[in-house]
């Protein structure tokens, strides 16, 4: 095994056993100060969950990357910190706008923040991102677009980061549907990375996978009545979605892509394919009933396949696994038969509006027989 693989492996474990040490003690602090999530008739947990597993997942994340830098250096390898040298940028950038929406998650989910300010510190961040490189100069050919100036890309680029922060914010609806949906992401993004030879990025997507690990578990596995169940809140999806959305835009616009065999571009969009489209269906409904796009309702996918009355686990599940199939068939279609990156995002808008059309009648054949 290699340097690199070595290095990967090690930074993942000591992300999963830090945060797997980090989750029960803020479990603890939450009992002991009485802060839950507040049951609604949006949720559909019962019983008493804290909503603070969020707050281990950027101090962990950075934590092991310095810990890694350390390590290596005292060792006299100089690889990985030469590695971040080469991204300096990109990376101080996501650190300060990651540390500005773990604030503001972290303050939402203890006291509440209107949407709007959430919004506004989204923005802040995008931007931040932006002036350290991290936009859209190139389109990759959707709808005939390849590169782009300054003037398109950086708006451009800001809309793509606040709706993919949004998109996984809005997904986390039910056990393990955000963290396993961001998993898959970061296993993509991870392995792309390293083939790429883009090493720091590999390693943040491999922490990141890390952290999401021990979350799933005691997301999914906990045990409410046991106080071992956790939710991530906004301070755990306003930062992963932030991460996912770096990650995202680098592999979509990466010089390197030559490297390997498949589309970097439609290795990006694949894994987020179901947040993303979920997030549009959504907004476009709201808008025609003459709501605010930005009120929460039960209109997302995970609610209409539990009104099509599936359990909530069993749900998950459905969701991940057409996640899954979004990108395999995507990475076929652009690999082995070469199929054109519009061709291939006209096929996931077909199949999804298809799969909701048959979803909604489901729900009708439901309500009918009920």
């Amino acid at each position: 095994m290699g340097y690199w693989p070595i290095n990967l492996l090690c930074i993942f474990i000591f992300c999963v056993l830090l945060a797997g040490f980090l989750i029960p003690q803020i479990l603890l602090i939450a009992f002991r100060r009485n802060l839950f999530d507040e049951v609604n008739e949006r949720k559909i947990h019962k019983g008493l969950v804290p909503r603070l597993g969020g707050i281990a997942f950027v101090p962990v994340i950075f934590t092991s990357i310095a810990v890694a830098l350390v390590t290596n250096i005292q060792l006299g390898f100089d690889n990985i910190s030469q590695a971040f040298a080469d991204s300096v940028l990109p990376f101080i950038s996501t650190f300060i706008a990651l540390e500005l929406l773990y604030l503001v998650g972290m303050a939402d989910d203890l006291i509440g923040i209107k949407y709007r300010a959430k919004f506004v510190v989204q923005i802040i961040c995008a931007a931040f991102l932006i002036s350290s490189g991290v936009w859209f100069s190139d389109l990759a050919g959707v709808l005939g677009i390849e590169s782009v100036s300054p003037w398109f890309g950086y708006p451009f680029t800001l809309i793509v980061i606040v709706f993919l922060i949004n998109a996984i914010n809005l997904i986390d609806g039910i056990d393990g549907l955000a963290s396993g949906l961001s998993s898959i992401a970061c296993v993509i993004y991870g392995f792309s990375f390293y083939l790429l030879g883009d090493y720091a990025l590999s390693v943040i997507s491999f922490a990141t996978l890390g952290v999401l690990v021990p979350f799933y578990y005691y997301n999914v596995f906990g045990d409410a009545n046991k106080h071992k169940k956790i939710f991530m809140g906004d301070t755990g999806s306003l930062t992963i979605g932030l991460i996912l959305a770096v990650l995202g835009t680098i592999l979509f616009i990466h010089p390197d892509s030559a490297k390997i065999s498949i589309s970097t571009p439609v290795l990006a969009f694949s894994p987020l394919i179901v947040p993303c489209f979920d997030v549009i269906r959504v907004y476009m409904l709201r808008i025609r009933q003459h709501h605010s796009p930005f009120l929460p309702d039960k209109n997302h996918i995970h609610h209409k396949i539990l009104a099509a009355g599936m359990k909530p686990r069993a749900a998950m599940i459905t969701i991940i696994s057409v996640s899954l199939m979004f990108t395999v068939i995507n990475v076929t279609l652009s690999s082995l038969l070469s199929v054109n990156i519009n061709i291939i995002i006209i096929l996931d808008i077909l199949l999804w509006g298809l799969s909701n059309i048959y979803l909604s009648r489901l729900i009708k054949k439901r309500n009918v027989t009920a």
